[in-house]
């Protein structure tokens, strides 16, 4: 049996965003780099790599969850996938 692999279901930008706002909602860096690297898998990791300008290997490790990323590369990497943030009331 295969383990549950997010990227397999997020087949549409509202699949996509849904799947993000629920993350945001946990206010978990590490839970949002591992949400952002199902995203890149889903899309392709390579053409990632290619618009942030960052390695592939370095984007694997960065979106593993094994480490909190730096926010220079989060908003590189949510900008790259075509996401803006935005801030509402709570």
């Amino acid at each position: 049996m295969r383990p549950f692999d997010a990227a397999h279901y997020l087949n549409s930008e509202e699949d996509i965003a849904a799947y993000l706002d629920v993350v945001l909602e946990d206010n978990d860096p590490r839970l949002l780099a591992v949400a952002l690297g199902d995203i890149a898998r889903a899309r392709g990791m390579t053409e990632l790599a290619r618009k942030t300008g960052l390695s592939r290997e370095s984007l694997y490790k960065s979106l593993s969850g094994e480490r909190t990323p730096n926010t220079e590369t989060l908003l590189k990497v949510i900008h790259a996938l075509g996401f803006k943030l935005t801030v509402t009331p709570a």
